[in-house]
């Protein structure tokens, strides 16, 4: 399971800052709410994409010694399963939903005029589908806005209370990934079990 901080650095900045110790320790386990801190579990790498930027960050874990499973401590700006940072995706899905761009030229405004353009058809996809839920839970962070949808809505509501700050908001307190759990998540971003048929 992954847990958000804050970090309003870039990618390069939040690896020299801890390119020798681990972020910040959780209080708290966040799967089975005991009040102890979690004990340090090693770390592992993982590739973000910002404007002009591909890079790799080191990604803390922790163990909870009470339930015995353990949470990665993932900086603001990623968005967990998306190698691009918020900063990117945000670019692109202003320029494609608000401001009616082609795919091409939201890529090119994002920062990737080399981007495939069924990702870009995902993204906008996944947005669009969500978009009310998003809308309904922003309204908590700022006022909803007249808007033709729901889409337009959420992407103005986003813009208006900051983008990582909204996502830091629906990740850490309503288990909401701006562009939906891949399919293999359970709805609040954990694993799917299944019980065994008889």
């Amino acid at each position: 399971m992954q847990m958000l901080y804050p970090f309003s650095g870039s990618i390069q900045q939040y690896n020299e800052q801890h390119a020798h110790s681990h972020g910040r320790r959780p209080c708290s386990c966040a799967l089975c709410g005991e009040g102890k801190p979690l004990r340090a579990h090693g770390y592992y790498w993982r590739t973000v994409s910002e404007p002009g930027i591909d890079g790799r960050i080191r990604v803390p874990r922790y163990l909870c010694l009470a339930c015995r499973r353990t949470i990665s401590l993932l900086p603001e700006f990623v968005l967990p399963y998306m190698r691009f940072a918020i900063t990117f995706i945000a670019a692109f899905l202003k320029a494609r939903l608000l401001d009616h761009k082609t795919m091409t030229r939201s890529a090119a405004i994002a920062g990737d005029s080399a981007m495939p353009y069924q990702r870009g058809q995902q993204w906008a996809r996944k947005f669009c589908c969500q978009a009310s839920g998003l809308a309904a839970a922003l309204a908590a962070l700022t006022k909803p806005p007249p808007a033709p949808d729901f889409s337009a809505r959420a992407l103005t509501m986003l813009e208006t209370a900051g983008w990582r700050r909204a996502h830091g908001f629906l990740f850490d307190k309503l288990r909401m990934h701006l562009l939906g759990w891949p399919g293999f998540l359970a709805p609040d971003g954990r694993r799917r079990t299944l019980s065994p048929s008889f």
